[in-house]
């Protein structure tokens, strides 16, 4: 792979206009992350205008965290028409294994071919039609259990698959890699798994896929390894993430990455 930095200078470069349907606990902290990382964000879910908005945008996000009927319409136009347009977008299968219209959204979505699926290890699973052992939102299945499914899933879309964890797991199906970035303070700040689906959609804008993906991972990885030096417990690091994601150059993240390609 080419330095790892050059991505993130990309992003930052173009700023690219990123829609995010995604769920309510998560709008606000995504929002911020994502322009402290150097993207500019749009929360746009209305069914009246979310496919119209779609439009405009250089990626779009979807997250089914909080779903009802409404948003979850507002999802399939909105994926159907980036997918006719060419637009990169990211499908973040929060819980989809849960209940049973979770996993009709979830299917439903994944006919639409989204060009980087990003979830935990339970998630990928179940949308793959994997047994599965999740909490809710929270994985039960280590990643190395769901490498196979996320090949699968990569296969049946043409599209790059990620499965984040202690060491993320990437694969389009042929191409694969290990993120060994982050920090465990990281999962108990609510919402930041939500905010990496819009970051690696900030990162396809104008790259490859896989490469990106990759380089989004690390950088938002290092940056949890960043704020976690010196912070008290999860409300300071929350501040000190956002503030590393700010800061964090280029020749930072080319120095930091820890990615291994298989």
């Amino acid at each position: 792979m080419d330095d790892t930095g050059q991505h993130l200078d990309h992003m930052r470069r173009t700023a690219p206009l990123v829609q995010n349907i995604t769920n309510y606990v998560a709008m606000n902290i995504m929002a911020n992350v994502m322009l402290a990382a150097g993207a500019s964000p749009a929360m746009v879910h209305a069914r009246e205008e979310a496919a119209e908005f779609t439009g405009l945008a250089q990626a779009l996000t979807i997250n089914i965290g909080t779903l009802s009927p409404a948003w979850a319409d507002a999802m399939l136009e909105s994926a159907g028409a980036a997918q006719a347009q060419g637009t990169p977008w990211i499908l973040d299968p929060v819980a989809v294994g849960a209940t049973g219209y979770r996993r009709d959204i979830g299917a439903r979505l994944l006919d639409l071919a989204p060009t980087v699926i990003r979830g935990n290890a339970s998630e990928i699973m179940a949308l793959a039609g994997a047994d599965a052992s999740g909490k809710g939102a929270d994985t039960a299945d280590a990643v190395s259990q769901a490498q196979e499914a996320a090949s699968a899933l990569a296969r049946r879309t043409g599209g790059v698959v990620a499965v984040t964890g202690p060491v993320d797991f990437v694969t389009d199906g042929t191409r694969n890699a290990e993120v060994a970035n982050g920090h465990a303070l990281m999962p108990r700040v609510t919402a930041l798994g939500c905010s990496l689906t819009g970051i690696v959609g900030a990162f396809t804008v104008g790259q490859d896929p896989f490469e990106a993906t990759v380089a989004a991972l690390a950088f938002f990885g290092l940056a949890g390894e960043q704020a976690a030096e010196g912070v008290r417990g999860p409300g300071t690091f929350q501040v000190a993430f956002i503030d590393a994601l700010y800061t964090m150059t280029p020749e930072d993240l080319a120095r930091g990455a820890r990615i291994t390609l298989a």
